[in-house]
């Protein structure tokens, strides 16, 4: 099962729809590339029962 959810960017705080996938695991980190301003993220990604908890953070932190 796969759901989108919209997250902001922390760089230029645009808006990105993201695609959780939920057969990765409960715990999810990655790095993905900003849809307007092509700088990198990372995506933290905690699956719950009721729905996904979502973070992002720049890289630099």
């Amino acid at each position: 099962m796969q759901d989108t959810v919209e997250v902001l960017c922390p760089y230029c705080g645009q808006r990105n729809e993201i695609f959780i996938d939920y057969s990765a695991g409960q715990h999810q980190s990655y790095v993905e590339d900003c849809q307007v301003c092509c700088r990198s993220w990372r995506v933290i990604v905690v699956l719950t029962e009721e729905e996904p908890m979502v973070n992002v953070q720049s890289i630099d932190d």
